[in-house]
């Protein structure tokens, strides 16, 4: 699913920029070598991230 229109950036995307590390929406869009735009997207990549991120830190404590 396409989340930013502006620079056509899909869930798995942010979703792989939360995986490295990006903590938020404006880090992820950088490391995929974009900047926020019209600022729409926002509330949901930041959704997307905080979920992927979430999901991770579930993983860690079930595997400690």
């Amino acid at each position: 699913m396409i989340v930013c229109v502006c620079n056509a950036i899909r869930e798995d995307e942010l979703r792989a920029a939360a995986r490295r590390g990006a903590p938020c929406a404006r880090t992820a869009y950088k490391s995929l070598g974009c900047e926020v735009q019209c600022g729409t997207c926002l509330p949901s990549a930041r959704e997307v991230i905080q979920e992927e991120r979430d999901r991770m830190l579930s993983v860690d404590s079930k595997a400690a």
